[in-house]
């Protein structure tokens, strides 16, 4: 597994988590009026892996924010990782097996000071979206159990990591995540084309002026059920938007690299579906805009 020979300079993030819930950023939402799921792809579907073949990549190829440099050629090993994020129903099944409580469930029945996770208000969606963000006191991975094929959320890096162990694999390093999203590419020499293409959104992002008016162009004014837009290149879903996924690379001191933007992420503010594109968040913080999905180094089954 390839590493970053240099390191960019780090984001200004805080500890604190008004500075994280400030990264607006690109920060999705499952509403609490989402509809039920009408798209997504076929439970057969549902836990399946592909292999990523070794090769080389443009690492921060055609960086735009400062954290995306320097830019790196890198060899990358093969590996084998899920076709989708991982879902709510896939994460309950852990919880079920082996009894886990996320953070977010661990600081709320200890009633910790700032216990709970973050909530983007949706204005098109919630009736509180004039707040925007919020630290929710009872946000866990368990407000989404009504959508059981949407990606789970509310999940710290450590809560992803345990699945990830617990279903056999691990986090991919964020040299991982962007060599299979940007292979992925529709246009391998377009950046923006894993959110969109020549006739409109092929990704769920963000359409309109954010965080005023989302359009909801691509059929969405939320997250959608894993695999509702079509596969990149590589046969994988929802790479890019959707929700941001944790990476096991360190980003700066107390935090992780998330990848892949979200729902939230628009073309007007935000512009971090492109696969360089690279975020530090807390290591502890969960939020409704990030789940994950994990990688294996041999097949499913080995």
């Amino acid at each position: 597994m390839s590493t970053l020979t240099k390191q960019p300079r780090p984001s200004a993030i805080g500890a604190g988590l008004l500075a994280a819930i400030s990264l607006a950023s690109c920060a999705p939402t499952i509403p609490p009026s989402a509809p039920s799921a009408t798209c997504g792809i076929s439970p057969d579907q549902i836990g399946a892996f592909i292999q990523v073949s070794p090769g080389s990549f443009i690492k921060g190829a055609a960086p735009i924010y400062p954290e995306e440099a320097p830019t790196l050629r890198l060899n990358v090993d093969s590996f084998w990782i899920q076709i989708h994020e991982v879902t709510t129903a896939q994460f309950a099944s852990f919880v079920d097996e082996t009894g886990y409580i996320t953070e977010a469930e661990q600081g709320i029945a200890a009633k910790r000071e700032g216990a709970g996770s973050a909530v983007f208000h949706h204005p098109d969606t919630d009736d509180q979206a004039s707040s925007t963000w919020t630290l929710a006191p009872d946000a866990t991975w368990r407000s989404g159990l009504e959508r059981p094929n949407a990606p789970v959320v509310h999940v710290t890096k450590t809560d992803a990591e345990a699945y990830a162990t617990w279903a056999g694999g691990r986090l991919p390093s964020e040299i991982e995540w962007e060599y299979a999203a940007q292979t992925g590419l529709a246009e391998p020499e377009n950046q923006n084309s894993g959110a969109y293409s020549e006739t409109g959104p092929r990704a769920n992002t963000w359409q309109g002026i954010f965080p005023i008016a989302d359009t909801g162009e691509d059929g969405f004014q939320g997250v959608a059920e894993v695999g509702c837009f079509e596969a990149d290149t590589l046969g994988l879903y929802d790479m890019i938007g959707n929700v941001w996924e944790w990476t096991d690379t360190p980003f700066a001191t107390g935090t992780h690299t998330i990848k892949g933007g979200s729902f939230l992420c628009a073309d007007n503010f935000c512009r971090r579906y492109r696969p360089a594109a690279r975020q530090p968040q807390e290591t502890d913080f969960s939020s409704n805009h990030i789940g994950f999905r994990i990688v294996r180094d041999t097949p499913p089954g080995a």
